[in-house]
């Protein structure tokens, strides 16, 4: 149910300007330092770094579909650059609303190693350059609702039985109750596909990192135990129709010509519950979630290696999806 953890922290260099006001010259230097810092730390040797011509399309939007990058990264006008670790669980923004803004993820529940690896970069940057701190507010940022530890812990959790019984709202809305924020697939401003959903804390100032992800893995570990239990009602009450939704988006995937991004994604979401619930062998959760990445259209593009208008896309998409699933059965 939980598909991955992230752990995200803020932060600024004490003697530039933050984001908002620096001018070229201030930002020019901001990625200086931090490539700076990233090769004497010895990231550099177990990732890539990428200036902002590098950043063009179709790399920026399909880093964005890996959850690599933010969508104000790739509109800002700032001069930009990105560090990218070898196994993706770890990238690093420049000069997007802070100087810099690093996170690491996690397959699954998992805080412990997502934090840890943070915690490990954050004090080998610290070592080498001097950040924004105050005594009484913590480390400083440009939003204030990022001041104090700048952490921001989040959870991409996957609910499709709380939404076919609609208890997804009422669900949620006791998350918004106690300060946490409910995103959808891409993040803030984004639309909710394929019934997962990014639950994370939305302040900072006051509270312990330990406080933050206690807080944000209770209410996960809850939203777990919910989706659990409407999971056995569906199985118990409504076998029939969960096996025809599994059985259709399976079927479609098999056998259609054009596929849009959107209801792929879908598509793929519903045959996933199928392969949780035991409904469905022959396909696995890693190839499922495979293609759910490679299924949007920048990725599409990339692993096809080729330049696609709308259309183009939706029936290469459907070719590469029918494919897969044949060669998996063979």
């Amino acid at each position: 149910m939980v598909v991955s953890t992230r752990v995200r922290l803020a932060r600024n260099l004490a003697d530039v300007p933050f984001a908002a006001k620096a001018g070229p010259a201030d930002q020019e230097r901001v990625v200086s330092s931090l490539r700076w810092a990233l090769q004497e730390i010895g990231c550099l040797e177990q990732g890539r770094f990428f200036d902002d011509e590098q950043l063009a399309e179709p790399r920026g939007s399909c880093l964005l579909e890996r959850h690599l990058v933010s969508p104000d990264f790739l509109s800002t006008k700032a001069r930009r650059g990105l560090y990218v670790g070898e196994d993706e669980a770890v990238s690093l923004m420049i000069n997007e609303e802070d100087h810099v803004r690093f996170q690491v993820l996690a397959s699954g529940l998992d805080f412990a190693e997502a934090f840890g690896r943070a915690a490990v970069l954050d004090e080998k940057l610290e070592s080498q350059l001097a950040y924004a701190f105050s005594p009484e507010f913590g480390f400083l940022t440009a939003c204030p609702t990022n001041l104090g530890t700048a952490l921001r812990a989040s959870v991409m959790v996957h609910l499709p039985a709380l939404v076919m019984t609609r208890e997804i709202e009422k669900v949620l809305r006791g998350a918004l109750h106690i300060g946490l924020a409910v995103r959808g697939l891409f993040g803030e401003g984004t639309e909710t596909r394929g019934n997962y959903f990014q639950i994370s804390n939305q302040r900072t100032l006051g509270q312990s990192e330990s406080e933050i992800i206690e807080t944000v893995t209770e209410v996960c570990r809850q939203l777990i135990e919910y989706e659990r239990k409407a999971r056995e009602y569906l199985m118990r009450n409504l076998r029939t129709e969960v096996e025809d939704k599994v059985f259709r988006s399976l079927a479609i995937l098999k056998g259609a010509r054009i596929l849009t991004s959107s209801e792929a994604t879908n598509l793929l979401a519903t045959v996933r519950l199928g392969i949780v619930l035991g409904l469905i062998n022959e396909v696995t959760l890693a190839e499922v979630n495979r293609l759910t990445v490679l299924v949007r259209p920048a990725n599409l593009q990339v692993v096809l290696a080729a330049t696609l208008d709308g259309a183009e896309r939706d029936e290469r998409r459907a070719t590469l999806v029918r494919e897969t699933l044949v060669r998996l059965r063979s």
